[in-house]
């Protein structure tokens, strides 16, 4: 019998800090992102490192899972026992961008883009030589993808 890991040989699996919440997830990008805007520093207390999931994630331990609306058109989700972030969605196509560090490995990943750079604090810097984007940049690009 084959596994479905066999036929989804792509896939990575994750959990939050007290394993209330898991994941699996196929065909993470390959890419590690940054976004500095404040949002993301205020919900983690620092830059957001993520993986796009896109919409291929699923979720087990959905009871735990709470979701705060954290603008017009994206949202956050968290596990309501230890707080771990799970998850930022974007309402338009579900697409689920989820940190980095909830992964158990992988997926093999590089760090190649900052997005929100101009938000980012004078108090951290990394040295990466990444592909970095503005706001103004972040929204054109956006507002680009929601008219399709």
């Amino acid at each position: 019998m084959t596994s479905p890991d066999t036929i989804h040989s792509n896939t990575h699996h994750g959990h939050c800090l007290c394993k209330a919440v898991t994941f699996s997830a196929r065909n993470p990008s390959e890419h590690i992102g940054v976004c500095h805007c404040t949002t993301c520093r205020r919900w983690g207390g620092g830059p957001f490192m993520s993986v796009d999931c896109g919409q291929d994630i699923e979720f087990q331990g959905q009871e735990h899972i709470g979701v705060y609306q954290s603008s017009d058109w994206a949202e956050r989700g968290f596990c309501k026992e230890c707080g771990s972030h799970l998850f930022y969605r974007l309402k338009h196509n579900q697409q689920y961008i989820v940190p980095a560090g909830l992964f158990d490995s992988g997926p093999e990943a590089t760090f190649d883009h900052q997005v929100f750079i101009d938000e980012k604090p004078h108090y951290y810097s990394f040295a990466n030589d990444t592909k970095n984007m503005t706001a103004a940049e972040m929204y054109a690009l956006f507002n680009s993808s929601s008219d399709s």
